[in-house]
Parts: structure tokens; C-alpha cells; sequence
């Protein structure tokens, strides 16, 4: 990958999009939460909570399945890619889809267990948050995709729609752990 001609340019293009990010992450979290059982229904059962949240958490697991069919399908119809990971080339599309599908499996693997553990601790009137974190990780993950090939700034939005909450989440977790 050649680097970009304006850096500062580009920099600021990430900031943007960033920035951005971490603002819709804090509506859509903070309607979740003002949601109280609205969206999702009050359950004083904290094993209930948590399935609610592996039910939820099964649109992440649908972002890396499209992730690595995305992948599949480029090597598939490529001449250049047919042989697989281990072929002495790789076509750009399919460098990009790998690219892509590491930077999904690795959210997934930050996101589920924050998930699941924020579900166990928070005040069970509040499960409305883990439906708009699932909702702002698809969403992440679609802009994410589709800005890929625009360079940093065309991926910073999505990533932070993917990361920010993600954050937040592990965060939230630990201090209710540790308060409780």
C-alpha cells in the first residue's frame, strides 16, 4: 500500500470520521439506555439477561459470516486467488476482504464478551443498551466495508461505530463489577 500524498490530510480525515463515531455511539447508547424496558423487555433474571444478550450478539456472528463469504466468493471467481491463502499471489479484492475480515473477527472477539458481561451487571431495565450496541456494531461494520476502500478516512467512521462502543461496554462492565 503506497501511503497517502497528504498525511495531515488523511490524519484529519480520520479524526472527522472518528469523532463523528464516537458522537452517534453516544446517542444511540444513551437512547438505549433512556429506553428503559421499551425496547427490550425487563428481566430481573440475570441467566435471562444474558441469553437476551447471546440472541442480540447473533448479528455479530452474521457480520463475520458475510466477512468471510465476502472472502470466499473472491477467491472463488478469481483465477489469481482459486488456490487459496496459501497461493504465492493475491489479488487486491481479496487482500482487502482479509483485511477487512480480520479487523470484524477481532471486534467480534472484543464485542461478544462485553456484551455479555455488561448484560449480567446492568440494572435490568437497561437492556435496551445491549440492543443498541449490537445496532451500532452492524451499522459500524456496514460503514466500515463500504468507506474500506477510500482509505483511513473512509473507514475511520465505521470503525469507531464498531470500536467505541465495544469500549465503552468493557468499561461499563468493569466498573459495575468492581461496584458491585
Amino acid at each position: 500500500m503506497t501511503p497517502p500524498a497528504d498525511l495531515g490530510r488523511e490524519q484529519r480525515g480520520v479524526v472527522r470520521g472518528a469523532a463523528l463515531a464516537a458522537a452517534v455511539s453516544l446517542i444511540v447508547i444513551l437512547a438505549g439506555w433512556l429506553s428503559r424496558d421499551t425496547i427490550v423487555a425487563r428481566s430481573d433474571d440475570p441467566l435471562a439477561r444474558l441469553l437476551l444478550a447471546l440472541r442480540l450478539d447473533l448479528a455479530l456472528l452474521a457480520c463475520l459470516f458475510v466477512a468471510i463469504g465476502r472472502v470466499a466468493h473472491g477467491r472463488y471467481t478469481s483465477a489469481e486467488d482459486i488456490g487459496g491463502g496459501a497461493a504465492p499471489t493475491e489479488s487486491a479484492p481479496v487482500r482487502e476482504g482479509r483485511a477487512q475480515l480480520q479487523n470484524t473477527l477481532e471486534q467480534v472477539v472484543l464485542a461478544l464478551p462485553a456484551h455479555l458481561a455488561l448484560a449480567t451487571l446492568l440494572p435490568p431495565d437497561r437492556m435496551g443498551v445491549i440492543a443498541a450496541l449490537v445496532l451500532l456494531f452492524v451499522a459500524g461494520r456496514i460503514a466500515f466495508t463500504r468507506g474500506y476502500a477510500r482509505g483511513g478516512p473512509g473507514r475511520a467512521f465505521g470503525f469507531g461505530l464498531t470500536f467505541y462502543p465495544t469500549a465503552a461496554a468493557l468499561l461499563a462492565a468493569a466498573a459495575l463489577a468492581i461496584g458491585n
